[in-house]
C-alpha cells in the first residue's frame, strides 16, 4: 500500500483489500521485530563475507565462517538470507546435460509397467546410463541390473555417449 499511496488513497486501497485503515497505520508505525533486525544485520555480515571471498563462498562455507566467528545460525537460514539478497556462490563444476529428448519422437514404452519385482534371478533386468564427472573428461557408464538380486549383470563405459554404449 505504501508503494501505491501516490496513485490511490489509503482508504480506497484498504477498502479494496478488505483491510482496516487503522490496522494499516498501526502496522506501518510498529517498530521492526527483533527477528527482522537480526536478519538485516546477519544479511549485512553475509554480504561482507561474500565480498571478502570475491563471491566464491556459498551458504555452506559462509555458515561455517559465521559459526567460527561465534554466530549461532542454521545453514538453512544463511541459505534463505542469501537467496533473498540474491547472493550466489561460484561453482567450478560444469553442468552436464546428458539427455536431450526429441519431442517429435514417442517415448520408449514402459515394458515392466513400473513393477520392479521379480520372484527369482534373471527374470527382470533394468538398465540405466549415468554421467561420472572426472578431471580429464566426463565418463558415461551404462549398467544392467538384475532386479531380484540387485547385482550388476553387465556394464560398459565410454567418454562419449553414443547409442552403441547402451547396446554394448
Amino acid at each position: 500500500m505504501k508503494a501505491h499511496q501516490a496513485e490511490h488513497s489509503i482508504s480506497m486501497m484498504a477498502r479494496v483489500l478488505k483491510l482496516s485503515r487503522s490496522g494499516y497505520y498501526a502496522w506501518n508505525d510498529r517498530p521492526e521485530s527483533k527477528r527482522a533486525h537480526e536478519n538485516r544485520s546477519l544479511t549485512q555480515r553475509i554480504r561482507e563475507i561474500h565480498i571478502e571471498t570475491r563471491g566464491i563462498y556459498g551458504a555452506p562455507r559462509i555458515h561455517a565462517k559465521l559459526k567460527a566467528e561465534g554466530s549461532k545460525v542454521s545453514k538453512k537460514r544463511v541459505a534463505r538470507l542469501m537467496r533473498v539478497a540474491k547472493l550466489i556462490g561460484v561453482t567450478r563444476r560444469k553442468k552436464w546435460k546428458t539427455t536431450r529428448r526429441d519431442e517429435d519422437q514417442r517415448p520408449a514404452p514402459d515394458l515392466v509397467d513400473r513393477q520392479f519385482k521379480a520372484s527369482g534371478p534373471n527374470q527382470l533386468w533394468v538398465a540405466d546410463i549415468t554421467h561420472v564427472p572426472t578431471r580429464a573428461k566426463p565418463i558415461y557408464l551404462a549398467t544392467i541390473l538384475d532386479v531380484w538380486s540387485r547385482k550388476v549383470v553387465g556394464w560398459s563405459m565410454s567418454t562419449t555417449m553414443p547409442a552403441t554404449l547402451v547396446i554394448k
